[in-house]
């Protein structure tokens, strides 16, 4: 499903334990390891083919931590005006025609992390390609825990029974690596108790049925059916 993946990295801890944890993604064959250099307009003195060699040079080590045998490793530096960075990773990415983008949610700093979040924002509302963004939580040593052997072992699916929510499921049921998936729906909507009831028991019997669907391809689904804001909700179940 996700042979082919564009890595984007600007060499910050949380951008590395993607790029170490990239090749156990199931059925991936090749990674694309980007940097992209983003300038300011109104620098004056700037020297694009040493930075880009520098860069590269810094990818080729990066691209050691990828540990994966049979998983072929690609770098690539861009340079850009500042602003552009988004356009850089979308364009790369139908350049090298691969199936996944992943990034992490963090870059190097505070500052820059904003920055990376308007990345993937952009990357998810605007781009063609299948999004991956990856967190980490920072444990009491300070090290960052690592998810290399879980990667899409567990997945929560928030529906709305819309078309889309449709698309998306269909999609799924073709990952690789998929053991289990919480599939979840979060009634919103009833002004009353009574309403709220039956909206909650329209969507247990809509969920059910979805869970039978999904439970005969061999997939174990567990179904929750939610009252509550579906913002705040879908992240209290996930983290659970």
């Amino acid at each position: 499903m996700f042979e082919k993946v564009l890595v984007p990295t600007d060499f910050s801890s949380h951008a590395k334990k993607v790029v170490e944890c990239i090749g156990q993604i199931p059925g991936i064959k090749q990674v694309v390891l980007l940097s992209v250099i983003s300038r300011s307009v109104i620098t004056r003195v700037w020297d694009p083919v040493a930075e880009l060699k520098e860069v590269e040079a810094r990818l080729m080590e990066e691209k050691k931590l990828i540990d994966a045998p049979g998983v072929e490793v690609k770098v690539r530096a861009v340079s850009v005006l500042e602003g552009e960075i988004a356009n850089a990773v979308q364009r790369v990415a139908e350049e090298e025609n691969v199936s996944l983008v992943a990034m992490g949610a963090r870059g190097k700093s505070r500052i820059q992390s904003v920055l990376l979040g308007s990345v993937s924002r952009n990357a998810l509302r605007f781009g063609d390609t299948h999004l991956l963004i990856m967190r980490y939580k920072v444990l009491d040593s300070g090290e960052m825990e690592m998810y290399c052997d879980r990667i899409f072992s567990k997945v929560l699916f928030p529906t709305d029974f819309s078309q889309p929510a449709e698309v998306a499921l269909s999609f799924l049921k073709n990952v690789q690596g998929i053991s289990e998936l919480v599939l979840l729906n979060v009634v919103s909507t009833g002004e009353t108790d009574e309403e709220i009831e039956e909206n909650q028991a329209a969507a247990n019997k809509k969920i059910e049925e979805i869970t039978r669907d999904l439970e005969k391809s061999g997939m174990k689904v567990i179904p929750k059916v939610l009252v509550g804001h579906p913002v705040e909700t879908i992240r209290t179940v996930a983290e659970e």
